[in-house]
């Protein structure tokens, strides 16, 4: 059997709209889960009082999690529909999480947006489908989620007012509405997720959230770049040698192939790939894989570092030039601020020099030129210098090395691509 075209998918909304019903109904209704797993966690979860659980269990590895009843862990899960074979990037929807929300986010192709009917979109959905926005993430699905729960259940009027909502919301982060589908659903009871609801929405004659998956396009294929691979892990293996392990962004990894790791500046000769312990005659965009390097030392090289081309290296900035989305900052951010960016598997401190201007979130216009801070909900353009070599591509170039996160204080402060670049001499 061909494998079907592979997607990446990531479930945001508010922490109680159900996400992670949703998820673990879609998993289920799709065969991905057993139905004896539910049954299972069902009863465990009756056993502790939170019954309506149980589908979030099935998104959860950690046990104190299960004790408080609330959903934290960014667990990858697979499901097929009839068209595609979808990984879902769980991205849980509380603060601290932000940040695994722009890791996980940036790579997904598509995001579905969970909404409660009972309660329309919050604070919080705004910012999902901002960043979302932001970070690249060109389709999105609407799920106004809990139509059991309004008044009278499955109400079609409370459905168009929360229609109404999303949609003003929708518009003012800069989505086009005929693009962006809303489908109610009830992942609690499992209505119009791979079947009509016609019994109890008779209003509605739209698409299921699996028919709405279905019609999401394939995004291109990056192999026809350079190589642009940034590295997890270093390891030694006895009688092999070298072996970094990342994954394939951009570009096609071969065996015999000359590849540079930057910042390192260190070149070595590609031996052996492996993917779940099988060799590879090569490696394509998404393979997440370990490769024998000849001629890199243990100690050469590290994460955060990028393997490319000789002849097309990884660009390392000596400053870049970016548009960032202040989220959550306590004061103010003004020149010399000095946050971790984090970018691809980098992790580096990187200074503001310039705040070059400030523009409108919903038409993308200056507001203001060199403004003297910025706060959160500000979008601005502005100039950083990293604080020791790092490699950050132009996000157009290579999208998945031009998207970063910024925390500070140990939460997400910002979130932002790069525009330019101006490189390092190495």
């Amino acid at each position: 059997m061909a494998e079907k075209p592979h997607m990446n998918i990531v479930f945001i909304g508010h922490v109680d709209h159900g996400k992670s019903t949703t998820v673990g109904r879609v998993l289920l209704e799709c065969g991905a889960i057993d139905k004896y797993v539910i049954e299972k966690f069902k009863k465990e979860a009756g056993e502790k009082g939170k019954a309506t659980f149980e589908f979030a269990w099935v998104m959860d590895n950690l046990q104190d999690v299960r004790e408080r009843g609330v959903t934290i862990d960014v667990s990858h899960k697979k499901f097929t529909t009839d068209k595609y074979y979808f990984t879902v990037i769980d991205a849980p929807g509380h603060r601290d999480f932000v940040k695994n929300m722009i890791t996980g986010t940036s790579q997904a192709d598509a995001a579905i947006v969970v909404v409660a009917a009972t309660e329309g979109p919050q604070a919080q959905t705004k910012e999902h489908i901002f960043l979302a926005k932001t970070l690249g993430v060109k389709q999105i699905i609407i799920a106004v989620n809990k139509m059991d729960a309004t008044k009278p259940g499955y109400d079609q009027a409370q459905f168009n007012k929360v229609v109404g909502e999303v949609q003003s919301l929708l518009k003012s982060v800069g989505f086009k509405l005929d693009e962006v589908p809303m489908i109610p659903i009830s992942a609690y009871e499992g209505v119009n997720i791979i079947n009509a609801p016609s019994d109890k929405m008779p209003w509605y004659k739209g698409d299921t959230l699996v028919g709405a998956l279905n019609k999401l396009k394939l995004p291109e294929v990056q192999t026809g770049k350079a190589l642009r691979l940034p590295v997890q892990d270093v390891y030694t293996i006895t009688g092999i040698g070298t072996v970094p392990v990342g994954r394939v962004e951009t570009g096609i990894l071969k065996p015999d192939m000359k590849i540079i790791f930057m910042p390192s500046n260190k070149v070595g000769e590609v031996k052996s790939i492996e993917m779940h312990h099988e060799q590879l005659t090569q490696a394509v965009p998404g393979d997440n894989v370990g490769f024998n390097v000849r001629g890199i030392a243990k100690n050469d090289i590290k994460r955060g570092d990028v393997a490319g081309p000789i002849d097309n290296p990884p660009t390392v900035a000596k400053t870049f030039t970016c548009q960032i989305v202040v989220l959550n900052h306590p004061t103010a951010i003004p020149v010399g601020y000095t946050p971790v960016f984090h970018c691809h598997t980098a992790q580096v401190a990187c200074t503001f020099i310039e705040l070059q201007k400030k523009l409108d979130p919903k038409t993308g216009a200056v507001k203001e030129e060199n403004p003297t801070f910025l706060k959160t909900g500000d979008i601005a353009i502005v100039k950083v210098e990293p604080t020791k070599p790092m490699v950050v591509e132009r996000a157009k170039d290579f999208p998945q090395l031009g998207r970063f996160a910024i925390r500070d204080m140990g939460q997400t402060v910002a979130a932002g691509m790069c525009i330019d670049v101006e490189k390092k001499e190495m």
